[in-house]
């Protein structure tokens, strides 16, 4: 089945990882570059070098040399990148600038809208009630919000019907799943299907974030139960609010604002000091601007309102979107991505049980995404074979991106945490990350499963 895309999640994606890198001040005409020394001592995370882990450092400087060229072409403004292997930082880079305009350096710390990676924190939040025995995946969704007691489909008119010939609305077959939301098959969208966005659009739902709505997000997902949806639930993969509804759901399981249950959860045990939906007053120095893609393919600084800028900033600060509204750092999503490689632990914190990750990095939709080319578990895409995956990597290996190109993959079998982030909406088909990950993959002299066996000497050779 064809895979659904929103107007504008679609724009999404990016990588990356991390340990080779110095930051040097850029100026406007001299952005920053890496090289072989110190950015790395920004991030949390243990530091090794890439020989170390099996790694090829020319191969690593390539990558730089690719990011770099993307900078100086004006691509993008800035990234920063970090690569893990075997639990430590073996490349990172800050290059070119969070603020061209302004000659702000980009640096280990810069704080990043990370827009549809939420969809991942918000999916280990209610896995860990489903730890706790307080949410079940086949619970269905009303239990906790009684708004979706009744929910209806849209179906489309018969293929021989008269032009203009008005959609029909039905009752959904099934109550929607918790299961349903967290893997994209409750028929929920973004409300992007022609036949039906008058009808969103007149609720207020004008586009996939809610950083700007004055009201908590209960209320919000309240009135999309009364919009009609794309797909019977279980039938389709249609990326969507779904995890705006499980984030109100987690809220509704816990007795607590997903705010709070992120950081207590979550964020503060696994030592995210920069993770959070509104960005602090203190932390405003550091949080990047968006740019914007023209067809030229150069970048134009975006209006600083909405998704942008503004609404990050100075709030309302009321409404927490589960699915597109956290702010965070690369050393702090890295953290976040190791948690998760690890089983659920991180430095003696234990967020899931190893079964928990399991489940969750387990393909649970069939072919109903991608046509099966890659399967899709409970909040990230996984790869169940390389070959039709058609680009490097590994057979377990999950990630996901975010809309303002931000992207991540945690591949197991190598051991390996990715995590690229640049601030870039909409992207036009921006490709960097693709050709990240040819040369991250192609940087690997020891294969995953053999770190452990390995012989090192005190610098590091095998």
């Amino acid at each position: 089945m064809q895979q659904r895309r929103p107007f504008a999640f679609s724009l999404a994606c990016a990588i990356a990882a991390g340990v080779l890198v110095a930051e040097v001040a850029p100026t406007a005409q001299a952005p920053a570059r890496a090289s072989h020394a110190g950015a790395a001592a920004a991030s949390p995370l243990p530091t090794t070098s890439p020989e170390a882990v099996g790694l090829a450092p020319k191969g690593l400087a390539r990558v730089t040399e690719l990011l770099q060229g993307y900078v100086d072409r004006k691509r993008v403004a800035g990234t920063v990148t970090l690569i893990l292997r075997d639990g430590k930082v073996a490349y990172s880079s800050a290059l070119g600038q969070a603020d061209v305009e302004k000659a702000v350096p980009m640096k280990a710390d810069t704080i990043f809208r990370i827009a549809s990676q939420s969809k991942a924190v918000t999916t280990v939040a209610a896995m860990i009630l489903v730890d706790e025995g307080k949410l079940l995946l086949n619970d269905p969704v009303w239990k906790f919000l009684p708004a979706y007691k009744n929910t209806t489909v849209m179906v489309a008119p018969a293929l021989n019907a008269a032009p203009g010939s008005p959609v029909s609305i039905v009752a959904a077959r099934r109550p929607i799943t918790v299961r349903d939301l967290m893997t994209h098959t409750s028929g929920v969208s973004y409300g992007g299907n022609p036949a039906t966005r008058p009808q969103y659009l007149a609720a207020g739902f004008d586009d996939w974030y809610f950083a700007d709505k004055a009201e908590p997000i209960g209320v919000w997902i309240d009135k999309l139960a009364a919009l009609p949806f794309d797909a019977q639930p279980g039938e389709s993969y249609i990326y969507g609010y779904n995890t705006d509804i499980l984030g109100a759901v987690v809220e509704k399981a816990s007795g607590q604002p997903l705010d709070q249950f992120f950081k207590t959860r979550i964020f503060d045990p696994l030592k995210m000091k920069d993770t959070q939906f509104f960005v602090r007053p203190d932390q405003r120095d550091r949080f990047a601007v968006n740019y914007a893609a023209t067809p030229e393919l150069t970048i134009v600084r975006a209006p600083d309102t909405g998704r942008n800028q503004g609404a990050y900033v100075d709030g309302p600060r009321a409404s927490f979107s589960g699915g597109a509204g956290l702010t965070s750092t690369a050393g702090d999503y890295a953290r976040f991505l190791q948690m998760l490689l690890n089983g659920g632990e991180l430095e003696g914190a234990r967020i899931l049980s190893p079964k928990t990750v399991e489940l969750m990095t387990s393909n649970h939709v069939g072919t109903l995404y991608q046509q099966g080319n890659f399967g899709f578990g409970l909040g990230f895409e996984i790869t169940e074979h390389v070959g039709r995956s058609g680009r490097p990597g590994s057979v377990g290996e999950f990630g996901w991106g975010g809309a303002y190109a931000t992207k991540y993959w945690v591949d197991p079998q190598e051991k390996l945490v990715v995590v690229f982030m640049t601030q870039l909406l909409p992207s036009n088909g921006l490709d960097v990350t693709d050709k990240l990950r040819a040369l991250l993959y192609g940087s690997i002299e020891v294969p995953g499963a053999k770190l452990g066996t390995m012989k090192l000497t005190a610098a590091g050779k095998k």
